[in-house]
């Protein structure tokens, strides 16, 4: 590599970094995803709310207090013992979920959903089955980024501003140059924070495959291809014990379920920069829908496949509608006309303004 190439890497890497916000369909994907996938897992656990959360719970406020004390958690269900203060805490929670879901002003109820989550969590972080844990990683993490701009409710009051505002452009005042250098300090300062989140994002899934392949590496029963034949006999991850039964009676296919996990699971890092990444993406598709059937952990699995679509592109999730309406076309079903393209639901792009007059949007 030349001194100019080396010269040209940092330029390259800030460009990168500030140019422009990067996986803006994705974070949305995983905004919608985590959103749904905590108000179903409230929607679910309402019947038992008070015996995993509430002031009845076994896990009792005094031995959660406890443990704060040791591990700095922070819970705001233990600001009040009353069962009136839990019943209305988990409302608001269900609320929430729905509203970060849904993109309704997104900044503030991405910071909303992740006090919701780590106070829920922490409160009692033994009575679930830890497939939550990711849940509440990726929810501080989606702070940071831009995931209302696309698929949301802010998108679509974005762009009814964007027209009416087209129509008095010309009558706008140019604004002062210090507005203006703030606007592009606020452009930058966004779309880094954005890219640094996408990153971390992306960086603590390839950390959870990659730990996950080499600790089972390391053990002899996934060595010999046993391993999966030993999880399907535990009765606490047997909710379909014949469907277990049924698969422990193919031990080849056993094997071959096991290599293949170990496999996938190390390589996952290694491939994300080729093609190579979208079969192996299949595989954890399976792995995990696998895991949610025979295993009964569907928390888990829906967090672990909500990460992984952080690594396909923008152009794939641009191209969902066009293939949809391809799909039902081959079917005989008659869709409405779209009345834009692919990028219609979309915030308008955050441009820094070249010319007086021009203003962000």
């Amino acid at each position: 590599m030349g001194n100019e190439q080396m010269r040209e890497l940092p330029a390259t890497a800030i460009a990168l970094v500030t140019g422009r916000p990067v996986a803006l369909y994705a974070t949305s994907v995983l905004r919608i995803g985590y959103g749904l996938l905590y108000l179903v897992f409230l929607l679910r656990e309402f019947p038992h709310r008070q015996e995993i959360w509430g002031p009845g719970s076994p896990w009792t406020p005094a031995l959660a207090a406890q443990l704060f004390d040791q591990t700095g958690w922070y819970s705001f269900l233990l600001l009040s013992d009353s069962f009136a203060y839990f019943e209305l805490c988990y409302g608001m929670a269900v609320v929430t979920s729905a509203l970060f879901m849904f993109g309704w002003r997104t900044r503030a109820t991405s910071i909303a959903f992740a006090v919701v989550v780590t106070s829920f969590h922490s409160r009692s972080i033994f009575m679930t089955d830890g497939g939550d844990n990711l849940v509440l990683l990726m929810s501080l993490y989606l702070v940071l980024t831009a995931c209302g701009r696309r698929w949301s409710l802010d998108a679509r009051r974005e762009r009814r501003k964007a027209a009416r505002a087209a129509g008095e452009a010309s009558r706008a005042k140019s604004p002062a140059p210090t507005a203006r250098h703030l606007r592009d300090a606020r452009v930058t300062l966004t779309t880094v924070v954005h890219n640094c989140g996408v990153f971390i994002i992306a960086a603590q899934v390839c950390f959870l495959y990659g730990s996950a392949g080499l600790y089972k590496v390391q053990g002899s029963y996934w060595a010999d291809g046993t391993a999966l034949h030993y999880v399907l006999h535990l009765e606490l991850f047997q909710p379909w014990p014949a469907l277990s039964h049924l698969l422990d009676q193919y031990p080849l296919a056993i094997a071959v379920i096991s290599y293949l996990t170990v496999l996938t699971q190390v390589a996952f890092p290694f491939v994300l920069f080729g093609r190579l990444k979208y079969p192996v993406l299949a595989l954890l598709l399976g792995m995990h829908a696998g895991i949610a059937v025979l295993l009964g952990l569907p928390v888990f699995s829906g967090a672990m496949i909500i990460a992984d679509a952080v690594f396909l592109p923008d152009r794939f999730y641009t191209s969902l509608p066009r293939l949809g309406r391809r799909t039902a076309r081959r079917l005989g079903v008659r869709l409405p006309r779209p009345r834009g393209e692919a990028g219609r639901g979309a915030v308008p792009p955050q441009v820094r303004p070249q010319t007086p007059g021009l203003e962000l949007r």
